[in-house]
Protein backbone atom coordinates (compact mmCIF):
# COMPACT_ATOMS: atom_id res chain seq x y z
CA UNK A 1 0.00 0.00 0.00
CA UNK A 2 1.32 3.55 -1.06
CA UNK A 3 0.57 6.63 1.02
CA UNK A 4 1.01 10.18 -0.47
CA UNK A 5 3.15 12.41 1.52
CA UNK A 6 4.58 16.23 0.74
CA UNK A 7 8.23 16.97 1.18
CA UNK A 8 10.24 20.26 1.28
CA UNK A 9 14.01 19.69 -0.89
CA UNK A 10 16.47 22.20 -2.31
CA UNK A 11 16.20 22.94 -6.10
CA UNK A 12 19.05 21.57 -6.64
CA UNK A 13 18.35 18.70 -4.81
CA UNK A 14 15.11 18.26 -6.82
CA UNK A 15 16.80 19.03 -10.23
CA UNK A 16 19.08 16.07 -9.74
CA UNK A 17 16.12 14.15 -9.22
CA UNK A 18 14.81 15.08 -12.22
CA UNK A 19 17.60 14.01 -14.25
CA UNK A 20 16.60 10.55 -13.07
CA UNK A 21 13.14 10.31 -15.38
CA UNK A 22 13.72 8.71 -18.33
CA UNK A 23 10.25 7.88 -19.15
CA UNK A 24 10.87 4.17 -19.58
CA UNK A 25 11.15 2.86 -16.31
CA UNK A 26 11.32 6.01 -14.25
CA UNK A 27 8.00 7.71 -15.07
CA UNK A 28 7.90 10.93 -12.79
CA UNK A 29 9.06 12.54 -10.18
CA UNK A 30 6.92 10.81 -7.43
CA UNK A 31 8.12 7.62 -9.11
CA UNK A 32 12.42 9.06 -9.08
CA UNK A 33 12.25 10.09 -5.17
CA UNK A 34 10.61 6.21 -4.83
CA UNK A 35 13.49 4.94 -6.41
CA UNK A 36 16.28 6.61 -4.95
CA UNK A 37 14.87 6.32 -1.49
CA UNK A 38 15.07 1.91 -2.16
CA UNK A 39 18.52 2.30 -3.23
CA UNK A 40 19.41 4.56 -0.29
CA UNK A 41 17.60 1.83 1.96
CA UNK A 42 18.81 -1.33 -0.02
CA UNK A 43 15.09 -2.08 -0.64
CA UNK A 44 16.03 -2.41 -4.37
CA UNK A 45 15.45 -6.28 -4.91
CA UNK A 46 16.35 -9.64 -3.08
CA UNK A 47 18.79 -9.86 -0.93
CA UNK A 48 19.33 -13.31 -1.57
CA UNK A 49 19.92 -14.87 -4.91
CA UNK A 50 20.53 -19.19 -5.65
CA UNK A 51 22.75 -19.88 -8.92
CA UNK A 52 21.78 -23.37 -10.48
CA UNK A 53 25.41 -24.78 -11.55
CA UNK A 54 25.59 -28.57 -10.49
CA UNK A 55 24.99 -29.69 -13.95
CA UNK A 56 27.47 -31.80 -16.30
CA UNK A 57 27.45 -29.19 -19.26
CA UNK A 58 27.00 -32.13 -21.53
CA UNK A 59 26.65 -29.84 -24.54
CA UNK A 60 30.28 -28.49 -24.18
CA UNK A 61 32.11 -31.23 -24.22
CA UNK A 62 35.08 -31.76 -24.27
CA UNK A 63 35.67 -28.16 -22.72
CA UNK A 64 33.64 -29.44 -19.63
CA UNK A 65 35.60 -33.21 -19.23
CA UNK A 66 38.11 -30.51 -17.25
CA UNK A 67 36.40 -27.32 -17.19
CA UNK A 68 33.03 -27.24 -14.42
CA UNK A 69 30.65 -24.73 -16.70
CA UNK A 70 30.24 -21.73 -14.40
CA UNK A 71 34.04 -21.31 -14.77
CA UNK A 72 34.36 -21.10 -18.65
CA UNK A 73 35.62 -18.47 -19.25
CA UNK A 74 33.55 -14.98 -21.39
CA UNK A 75 35.92 -12.35 -21.81
CA UNK A 76 38.32 -13.24 -19.55
CA UNK A 77 35.63 -14.23 -16.29
CA UNK A 78 34.22 -17.02 -15.45
CA UNK A 79 30.75 -17.26 -16.87
CA UNK A 80 29.10 -17.07 -13.48
CA UNK A 81 31.00 -13.80 -12.47
CA UNK A 82 28.92 -11.90 -14.96
CA UNK A 83 26.01 -13.06 -12.91
CA UNK A 84 27.38 -11.94 -9.60
CA UNK A 85 28.09 -8.49 -11.50
CA UNK A 86 24.09 -8.58 -12.42
CA UNK A 87 23.27 -9.14 -8.75
CA UNK A 88 26.12 -6.56 -7.24
CA UNK A 89 24.19 -3.47 -9.08
CA UNK A 90 21.26 -4.24 -7.71
CA UNK A 91 22.83 -4.74 -3.87
CA UNK A 92 21.92 -8.49 -3.87
CA UNK A 93 24.65 -9.39 -1.03
CA UNK A 94 24.28 -13.21 -0.56
CA UNK A 95 24.40 -15.68 -3.05
CA UNK A 96 24.33 -19.79 -3.09
CA UNK A 97 25.58 -21.94 -5.38
CA UNK A 98 24.18 -25.11 -5.68
CA UNK A 99 27.03 -27.14 -7.31
CA UNK A 100 27.24 -30.76 -7.72
CA UNK A 101 29.66 -31.54 -11.54
CA UNK A 102 33.39 -30.81 -10.38
CA UNK A 103 31.98 -28.77 -7.46
CA UNK A 104 35.56 -29.10 -5.34
CA UNK A 105 37.17 -26.98 -8.67
CA UNK A 106 34.00 -24.15 -8.33
CA UNK A 107 34.18 -23.76 -4.33
CA UNK A 108 38.02 -23.11 -4.82
CA UNK A 109 37.25 -20.66 -7.30
CA UNK A 110 35.05 -18.57 -5.61
CA UNK A 111 35.44 -19.18 -2.05
CA UNK A 112 33.09 -17.36 0.57
CA UNK A 113 32.92 -14.43 -2.17
CA UNK A 114 35.29 -12.03 -0.65
CA UNK A 115 37.31 -11.18 -3.69
CA UNK A 116 34.03 -10.82 -5.71
CA UNK A 117 32.36 -8.88 -3.78
CA UNK A 118 29.32 -10.82 -2.34
CA UNK A 119 28.84 -13.34 0.60
CA UNK A 120 28.90 -17.07 -1.32
CA UNK A 121 27.56 -20.42 0.39
CA UNK A 122 26.83 -23.72 -1.04
CA UNK A 123 24.23 -26.30 -2.01
CA UNK A 124 26.19 -29.32 -2.20
CA UNK A 125 24.51 -31.96 -4.31
CA UNK A 126 26.00 -35.38 -4.99
CA UNK A 127 27.51 -35.68 -8.12
CA UNK A 128 26.06 -38.69 -8.84
CA UNK A 129 22.08 -37.96 -7.60
CA UNK A 130 21.74 -34.36 -9.10
CA UNK A 131 18.83 -32.55 -7.85
CA UNK A 132 17.26 -30.71 -10.95
CA UNK A 133 16.49 -26.80 -10.64
CA UNK A 134 13.66 -27.47 -7.95
CA UNK A 135 15.61 -30.10 -5.40
CA UNK A 136 18.02 -27.45 -4.46
CA UNK A 137 15.57 -25.03 -3.53
CA UNK A 138 14.13 -27.43 -1.29
CA UNK A 139 17.06 -28.68 0.02
CA UNK A 140 18.41 -24.81 1.34
CA UNK A 141 14.74 -24.28 2.36
CA UNK A 142 16.00 -22.86 6.08
CA UNK A 143 17.64 -20.57 4.22
CA UNK A 144 15.28 -19.21 1.59
CA UNK A 145 12.80 -17.24 4.37
CA UNK A 146 12.13 -14.70 2.32
CA UNK A 147 11.61 -13.54 -1.29
CA UNK A 148 14.97 -14.14 -3.27
CA UNK A 149 16.13 -14.87 -7.06
CA UNK A 150 16.92 -18.45 -9.03
CA UNK A 151 18.79 -18.04 -11.82
CA UNK A 152 20.47 -20.79 -14.36
CA UNK A 153 24.08 -20.60 -14.21
CA UNK A 154 24.67 -21.29 -18.08
CA UNK A 155 23.38 -18.31 -19.20
CA UNK A 156 24.13 -14.44 -19.65
CA UNK A 157 21.35 -11.93 -18.81
CA UNK A 158 21.37 -8.08 -18.31
CA UNK A 159 17.57 -7.49 -16.54
CA UNK A 160 16.48 -4.78 -14.56
CA UNK A 161 16.23 -6.40 -11.45
CA UNK A 162 14.97 -3.55 -9.51
CA UNK A 163 11.69 -3.30 -11.97
CA UNK A 164 11.52 -6.95 -12.28
CA UNK A 165 11.06 -6.65 -8.32
CA UNK A 166 7.76 -3.85 -8.38
CA UNK A 167 6.44 -6.22 -10.68
CA UNK A 168 6.44 -9.30 -8.78
CA UNK A 169 5.62 -7.04 -5.63
CA UNK A 170 2.33 -5.58 -7.94
CA UNK A 171 1.02 -8.78 -8.95
CA UNK A 172 1.12 -10.33 -5.56
CA UNK A 173 3.26 -13.04 -7.31
CA UNK A 174 4.30 -15.96 -5.54
CA UNK A 175 6.97 -16.82 -8.63
CA UNK A 176 8.04 -14.05 -11.53
CA UNK A 177 9.64 -15.44 -14.53
CA UNK A 178 11.99 -13.15 -16.78
CA UNK A 179 10.59 -13.94 -20.35
CA UNK A 180 12.84 -12.90 -23.59
CA UNK A 181 12.24 -12.77 -26.87
CA UNK A 182 13.53 -14.55 -29.93
CA UNK A 183 12.49 -14.67 -33.16
CA UNK A 184 12.65 -18.94 -33.33
CA UNK A 185 11.25 -20.00 -30.02
CA UNK A 186 10.96 -23.49 -31.20
CA UNK A 187 13.58 -24.74 -29.16
CA UNK A 188 12.47 -23.30 -26.04
CA UNK A 189 9.40 -23.15 -23.73
CA UNK A 190 6.94 -20.38 -24.70
CA UNK A 191 5.15 -18.61 -22.64
CA UNK A 192 1.38 -18.21 -23.20
CA UNK A 193 -0.35 -15.54 -21.22
CA UNK A 194 -3.16 -13.62 -20.25
CA UNK A 195 -2.03 -10.30 -19.40
CA UNK A 196 1.10 -10.62 -17.22
CA UNK A 197 0.25 -13.69 -15.93
CA UNK A 198 1.63 -16.95 -16.98
CA UNK A 199 -1.20 -19.74 -17.94
CA UNK A 200 1.35 -22.13 -18.96
CA UNK A 201 4.43 -23.05 -21.19
CA UNK A 202 4.41 -25.00 -24.47
CA UNK A 203 7.41 -27.01 -25.04
CA UNK A 204 9.26 -26.30 -28.29
CA UNK A 205 5.77 -25.45 -30.27
CA UNK A 206 5.76 -25.36 -34.12
CA UNK A 207 7.10 -21.78 -35.29
CA UNK A 208 3.38 -21.26 -36.72
CA UNK A 209 1.59 -22.81 -33.17
CA UNK A 210 4.00 -20.90 -30.90
CA UNK A 211 1.54 -18.51 -28.52
CA UNK A 212 4.34 -15.76 -28.54
CA UNK A 213 7.89 -15.50 -28.59
CA UNK A 214 8.56 -15.37 -25.18
CA UNK A 215 10.87 -17.53 -23.45
CA UNK A 216 11.79 -18.38 -19.91
CA UNK A 217 15.40 -16.96 -19.67
CA UNK A 218 16.04 -18.84 -16.40
CA UNK A 219 15.82 -16.11 -13.65
CA UNK A 220 12.87 -15.75 -11.41
CA UNK A 221 11.89 -14.11 -8.33
CA UNK A 222 10.72 -16.38 -5.73
CA UNK A 223 8.44 -16.38 -2.58
CA UNK A 224 9.79 -18.84 0.01
CA UNK A 225 6.40 -20.54 0.30
CA UNK A 226 6.88 -21.79 -3.07
CA UNK A 227 9.34 -24.19 -2.27
CA UNK A 228 6.66 -26.07 -0.51
CA UNK A 229 5.23 -27.75 -3.37
CA UNK A 230 8.56 -29.15 -4.37
CA UNK A 231 8.87 -32.90 -4.19
CA UNK A 232 11.92 -34.10 -2.06
CA UNK A 233 14.91 -35.55 -3.96
CA UNK A 234 15.12 -34.73 -7.56
CA UNK A 235 12.70 -32.22 -9.16
CA UNK A 236 12.15 -29.94 -11.96
CA UNK A 237 10.88 -26.03 -11.54
CA UNK A 238 9.46 -26.62 -15.04
CA UNK A 239 7.75 -29.42 -14.19
CA UNK A 240 6.70 -29.75 -10.57
CA UNK A 241 6.35 -26.01 -9.68
CA UNK A 242 5.79 -23.89 -12.59
CA UNK A 243 2.65 -25.67 -13.55
CA UNK A 244 1.00 -25.71 -10.46
CA UNK A 245 1.82 -22.10 -9.57
CA UNK A 246 0.07 -21.22 -12.81
CA UNK A 247 -3.25 -23.36 -12.27
CA UNK A 248 -3.53 -21.49 -8.21
CA UNK A 249 -2.68 -18.03 -10.26
CA UNK A 250 0.36 -17.14 -8.72
CA UNK A 251 2.99 -17.61 -11.70
CA UNK A 252 3.35 -14.03 -13.74
CA UNK A 253 5.97 -13.12 -16.67
CA UNK A 254 8.20 -9.68 -16.68
CA UNK A 255 9.21 -9.45 -20.21
CA UNK A 256 12.43 -7.92 -21.17
CA UNK A 257 14.69 -6.78 -23.74
CA UNK A 258 18.41 -6.88 -21.85
CA UNK A 259 20.69 -8.90 -23.18
CA UNK A 260 20.28 -12.76 -23.41
CA UNK A 261 22.64 -15.86 -24.16
CA UNK A 262 22.34 -19.51 -23.69
CA UNK A 263 26.19 -20.31 -23.63
CA UNK A 264 24.57 -24.40 -23.24
CA UNK A 265 26.47 -25.32 -26.59
CA UNK A 266 29.45 -24.80 -27.79
CA UNK A 267 27.82 -22.62 -30.81
CA UNK A 268 25.69 -20.43 -28.20
CA UNK A 269 29.09 -19.85 -26.21
CA UNK A 270 30.75 -19.34 -29.16
CA UNK A 271 28.09 -16.64 -30.25
CA UNK A 272 28.15 -15.14 -26.50
CA UNK A 273 31.65 -14.60 -26.77
CA UNK A 274 31.29 -12.45 -29.92
CA UNK A 275 27.92 -10.82 -28.90
CA UNK A 276 28.13 -10.13 -25.07
CA UNK A 277 28.76 -6.28 -24.00
CA UNK A 278 28.92 -7.47 -20.01
CA UNK A 279 26.73 -5.88 -17.38
CA UNK A 280 25.71 -2.15 -17.76
CA UNK A 281 26.70 0.60 -15.46
CA UNK A 282 24.49 2.51 -13.65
Amino acid sequence: MKERITITVEQDILSDVDKQIDREYIKNRSHAIEVLLKKALGKRCPKKAVILCGGKGTRLRPITNEIPKPLIPVHGKALIEHLLDLFKKYDVKEVFLSVGYKKEKIMEYFGNGDKFGVKISYIDESEDSPLGTAGPLKKARHLLTETFIVTNGDELKDINLEEMFDVHKNNKAKITIALTTVPDPTSYGVAELSGSRILRFIEKPPKDKAPSNLINSGLYIVEPEAIDVIPDGFAMLEKDVFPIVAYNGGLFGYPFSGQWFDTGSIERWEKALNEWKGIKKE
